[in-house]
């Protein structure tokens, strides 16, 4: 093969690769797939010529293209609520978005390919290069942790428990290093040896797993009975005012819907009703009044929505809200509200939005002023309940919100509630990944954790992430269970990042003593 051909190959080999890694990820669960770190690993060792730091970095990007071209193409799916108008900005949007993401692979390549020794031990300095350019991902311009390489493993599983002692990064860094080890398989005896450790290394991890899971504790007697809404309004639906009035009646008929036992908590998603809490909720207003009658004496309601904090100035301070609201009498009583910290970029604020203004690109994405960033999350103390942590959307993505907010309140909080507008997403691959990403912060925790959304999937998840009970998308209903329990404070709980800041360290100091011993 002429070195053209085999450079072209290789690039090809790049992105099926990529591909192969995502379709490791849920619902796909294709595990297997996880081979291609390690054919990433050999072809990023095979970068030669008369620049091989930017062959590696091409294959890698090219990697990290096929990786989240898989993992993101529900991103089609918000441009067809408004198809008409914006339908053709999708392709646009999925390329810029999927090239964006694979500059993170490209620069982790090259990296990889400055700090390497020779022999078995790059396997190390790759899976520490890696993941930490993952956790880069998750957290330059607010990050966007979407499908770390960690979390292939279905959340509940006994591999998924790791997260408890490490958290998803440090998940990640072993995945990569069990992944990548078939890469030096060949290198003699101790290639063989390395596979070997890494086999080893995963039936540990599926042993502790196993363990873990087999300790899980009953559910208390006198839990909280939840109630999980799930009215099945799609997206597009909500813009159309004409349908307002069925949208309100959905929710508040499943809310009243007859049940062996009164819920103690119901809970709606994020958005659930299409205007400003400030307008439907207000003294007088039908759709209170409403939702009042749907609730019985004593019950709580916790629901996602916009509210104007400061409609008096320009632009208006609006806020994306969970708010807590108890019936007592015929009256709505608020008792907790929670503004969101993590906002979504370019769907719930424009970065840099005075100099987008000025070059006119913020016409362009249909941002407008946007939403405000609360204060970072904290535990609600809602009066005769659990505390709760509330999660709005794609916060449930980022490790450590929950644990950051107990030692800055002092206060551990009983379980997490994640309100979320997956309709967004449409009917693709997108929920599923939501709900396995979002489970993960159950299993760093040891925290159960409560999902609505408006379409699916709403699910009641427990302290080891798996879901006890769910709906799937495009179902209309409600889920009764009671709350269960929580487990003792995992270590990443305590220590957050620190063990996977070790293993990160450990591995790249590893490699350099290994490319300074004679």
């Amino acid at each position: 093969m002429s070195p053209l051909a085999s450079r072209w190959a290789a690039r090809v080999l790049a992105l099926a690769a990529g591909v192969g890694a995502a379709l490791a990820q849920p619902p796909f669960g294709i595990l297997p797939g996880l081979l291609g770190f390690a054919l990433i690993l050999v072809l990023i060792d095979r970068a030669d010529g008369a620049r091989p730091l930017r062959a590696a970095f091409l294959r890698g990007w090219l990697a990290g293209v096929g990786y989240f071209l898989v993992s993101l193409f529900w991103l089609t799916e918000p441009f067809q609520v408004n198809a008409v108008q914006q339908g053709w900005m999708a392709p646009f949007a999925v390329a810029l978005v999927t090239a964006g993401m694979a500059l993170f692979w490209g620069a982790a390549a090259m990296a990889y390919r400055v700090l390497a020794p020779r022999g078995v031990a790059r396997v190390l300095v790759f899976a520490g290069v890696f993941a930490a350019i993952e956790w880069l991902r998750g957290h330059v311009l607010t990050g966007f942790p979407w499908d770390l390489p960690g979390e292939a493993w279905k959340a509940g599983s006994p591999v998924s428990q790791t997260a408890s002692l490490a958290g998803a990064y440090g998940l990640t860094w072993l995945t990569l290093v069990i992944a990548s080890a078939p890469a030096v398989i060949r290198e003699g005896r101790k290639g063989g040896a390395v596979v070997a450790c890494a086999a080893g290394l995963l039936a540990a991890l599926f042993i502790y797993g196993a363990i873990r899971l087999g300790l899980a504790p009953a559910t208390a007697p006198n839990a909280p009975l939840l109630r999980i809404v799930q009215a099945d309004v799609r997206q597009e639906s909500k813009y159309d005012p004409e349908i307002f009035s069925s949208i309100v009646q959905r929710y508040v008929s499943l809310t009243a819907a007859p049940a062996a036992r009164t819920p103690d908590i119901v809970v709606w998603p994020e958005g659930a009703i299409p205007d400003a809490m400030e307008d439907y909720l207000a003294p007088g207003a039908w759709p209170r009044e409403a939702i009042v009658k749907s609730l019985k004496a004593g019950q709580t309601l916790i629901l996602g929505g916009y509210r104007l904090a400061d409609a008096n100035v320009d632009p208006p301070v609006v806020f994306n809200s969970l708010a807590a609201f108890r019936r007592q009498g015929d009256q709505l009583t608020p008792i907790g509200l929670y503004d969101k910290f993590r906002l979504v970029p370019f769907g719930e604020f424009l970065p840099f939005d005075a100099l987008a203004g000025q070059l006119g690109i913020k016409t362009f994405v249909h941002v407008g002023d946007g939403f405000t960033a609360g204060p970072r999350p904290k535990p609600l103390r809602l009066a005769g309940l659990p505390t709760v942590q509330p999660l709005i959307c794609y916060e449930a993505l980022y490790p450590g919100f929950t644990r950051e907010g107990a030692a800055a309140s002092g206060l551990r909080p009983a379980w997490i509630v994640n309100v979320s507008n997956d309709a967004w997403f449409g009917a693709t691959s997108g929920p599923w990944q939501h709900l396995n990403m979002a489970s993960y912060r159950a299993i760093e925790e040891g925290l159960p954790m409560v999902r609505a959304t408006p379409t699916g999937v709403s699910a009641v998840i427990d302290a080891f992430g798996r879901p006890l009970a769910s709906l799937p998308e495009g179902a209309l209903g409600v889920i009764d269970r009671p709350l269960p329990p929580a487990l003792e404070p995992t270590p990443f709980s305590r220590f957050g990042d620190g063990p996977f800041a070790v293993m990160v360290a450990a591995s790249l100091a590893f490699g350099r003593w290994r490319r300074t011993r004679p």
